[in-house]
């Protein structure tokens, strides 16, 4: 995994050029710690950032392709291709040659021998750009389901892009400014594909292509999901399901670097982790190793509630103790929440204040301690939106809301648990009523529900069903995607999602929902596709989200954050606040009622703090 960043221009000589490129480069650190490598060329400005992971001593970057003293290709790529095996095999046999053993090399030679329909031959995760010096053009490309994030800035002659938009920020063409739109993106939890918040940059969709030439940049879809007829019968289908699992563990444990799993003790974690002890003891490499995130006393005092009916410790333990893994628990206190270097670090990695809270300062925290100890972790991310595993998608009133699914089951006002308030309760109204964050969701998914594919006479619950899972697998999950990627990569820990393999997406979202369902649960078809590797307490496991910290004492410090942001005067997100408002909840409330709006703003503040970001609505 890696950072990329770079820079077209027709108009100038970007040979002299590198103190920008530099800078750009050097916002992908993070992304990239072990190597930095960047390449100028008369229109082409490609830099780079290196997480070592296969062929550590191979694979440096921009990687060319030369002939005769020419420069054929040039990439600056982040992701792994996890069939560069097969394909560099094949590739050989059609007279390429190759000089490392790297998967980098392996997606140039694919591009030179199928042209831009090399992206079909393509199984895995990544975000590159490919530029040909001979026809002066660019091509960027991004994964089917969006696991690695890229983004570009189109400039009056040419483009600017990165993984992240920090890169994009970083040029001196472009400032962070956003509009009431980018504000309502923000605050709305829709994730509109393509849509960066930042006025004047874009996010490259999944599944899409986008060419630059001197005449413009056009953008082209490869890949989408389609409606096919399912003809396997249920025995099928789960035997379907589990040879796929199996083969696609198989090929995402390749790593020349430590390796290791995410588990939570939930089926899909669970399912990874077992799946890939097998995988590693038939490889000679076992046994795997496991780490779970949990709080200071959270087991021991834990509160269920209609989100999470059970904490994660017990069923991370049973399903380490059954596979024998070297299992870890990294637990967090509430100072280390709260450590205003983590919240910044989480800020900087996502770039934007859309976040889960305390969720995202314990997922960063996890991750830099595994870190210490691996280079790469698979996680069972996805599963849910693959084989409809949350609880709303079995609850009549959310499935046929007319909205998004998880917005007619306030999940997200819900993530911190029962009662802590909406991420808007101390918002101006003035600017909301700007905002129309109703409307503003209203079109987002009148969008998505008109791209649904559907079979000719699918009708009732089974054409309502299809529509939830594409609202899932195309917004829900790329909320989730980007918040992996981002945090991860922060600490320079690669992250793999094996549910997101497209041949498993495709095969399971044209399987009819009476099938998805057959036990009468959530996730039939998954979990009696790994029944046999799970111990029966894990298998029958209740879905339970990722863990939210109930130590009454965070929701506190927050609140006290919140009574230092109202008392700067100078606070950027002063004119955001319902001031009389925050300091009526400020005296009523002890931090729980007002948590969810209060990370919102703490979230707010400090982003338009640290980026200067121009709020023009």
């Amino acid at each position: 995994m890696c950072g990329i960043t770079g820079w077209i221009s027709y108009d100038h000589d970007l040979t002299t050029e590198r103190d920008t490129l530099d800078a750009m480069t050097a916002t992908m650190a993070c992304r990239g710690p072990d190597a930095s490598g960047i390449w100028l060329d008369t229109h082409a400005a490609l830099g780079h950032r290196r997480l070592a992971v296969i062929d550590l001593e191979g694979g440096t970057q921009p990687m060319l392709v030369e002939r005769d003293g020419r420069t054929l290709l040039a990439v600056t790529y982040s992701g792994e291709v996890y069939n560069y095996r097969e394909l560099r095999r094949e590739l050989l046999a059609r007279g390429h040659a190759f000089r490392t053993s790297s998967d980098t090399e392996v997606v140039l030679h694919a591009y030179l021998e199928w042209g831009e329909a090399f992206t079909e031959h393509l199984n895995g995760m990544y975000a590159f750009a490919l530029w040909d010096p001979r026809r002066e053009e660019l091509l960027l490309v991004r994964d089917r389901m969006g696991i690695k994030p890229l983004y570009y800035h189109p400039t009056p002659d040419g483009v600017v892009f990165g993984s992240e938009p920090k890169a994009i920020l970083a040029h001196p063409a472009v400032r962070p400014a956003v509009d009431a739109e980018g504000l309502a993106e923000i605050t709305a939890f829709t994730k509109t594909p393509g849509h960066a918040v930042y006025r004047g940059m874009h996010e490259l969709r999944p599944g899409h292509t986008a060419r630059v030439r001197r005449e413009g940049l056009t953008v082209r879809r490869y890949w989408g999901l389609e409606a096919r007829e399912h003809t396997d019968d249920t025995a099928t289908t789960v035997r379907r399901v589990r040879e796929l699992l199996d083969d696609i563990v198989a090929r995402q444990l390749i790593a020349d670097v430590p390796l290791c799993t995410l588990l939570s003790g939930g089926l899909d974690s669970s399912a990874i982790t077992a799946l890939s002890a097998l995988g590693l003891a038939e490889a000679g490499r076992g046994p795997v190793r496991s780490f779970s995130v949990d709080f200071t006393g959270h087991t021991e005092n834990f509160k269920a509630d209609s989100l999470r009916p059970t904490p994660d410790g017990p069923y991370a333990h049973a399903l380490a103790e059954h596979v024998g893994s070297d299992h870890a628990d990294i637990v967090l206190d509430t100072a280390a929440l709260m450590d205003r270097a983590h919240r910044d670090a989480v800020l900087t990695a996502r770039d934007l204040p859309i976040s889960f809270g305390d969720g995202d300062t314990s997922l960063y925290l996890l991750f830099k301690a595994i870190r210490e100890h691996s280079t790469v972790a698979l996680s069972g991310e996805s599963a849910d939106e693959i084989f409809g595993g949350y609880k709303w998608f079995h609850d009549p009133e959310s499935v046929h809301a007319d909205t998004f699914p998880w917005l007619a089951a306030g999940v997200f006002d819900n993530f911190s648990g029962e009662g802590a308030g909406r991420r808007t309760d101390l918002l101006d109204p003035g600017i909301l009523g700007k905002l129309d964050l109703p409307g503003y969701q209203d079109a987002r998914y009148r969008e998505a529900l008109a791209e649904v594919p559907r079979l000719p006479g699918e009708t009732g619950l089974q054409r309502r069903m299809r529509e939830v899972s594409y609202l899932h697998l195309t917004r829900f999950v790329q909320l989730l995607l980007d918040r992996k990627d981002r945090v991860s990569m922060a600490v320079g820990l690669e992250v793999r999602v094996p549910f997101c393999d497209h041949r498993l997406v495709e095969y399971v979202f044209n399987t009819p929902w009476a099938m998805k369902t057959f036990d009468g649960r959530e996730k039939s078809l998954l979990r009696a596709a790994v029944r046999d590797v799970l111990p029966a307490s894990v298998a029958d496991r209740v879905k339970s989200p990722y863990p939210s910290t109930q130590d009454p004492r965070y929701a506190a410090a927050l609140r006290a954050e919140l009574r230092r942001v109202l008392a700067d005067t100078d606070a950027p997100v002063r004119p955001l606040l319902d001031t009389a408002g925050v300091a009526r909840a400020l005296k009523e409330d002890t931090g729980e009622t007002y948590r969810t709006g209060t990370e919102l703003v703490l979230g707010l503040n400090s982003w338009l703090a640290a980026y200067g970001t121009a709020l023009e609505l």
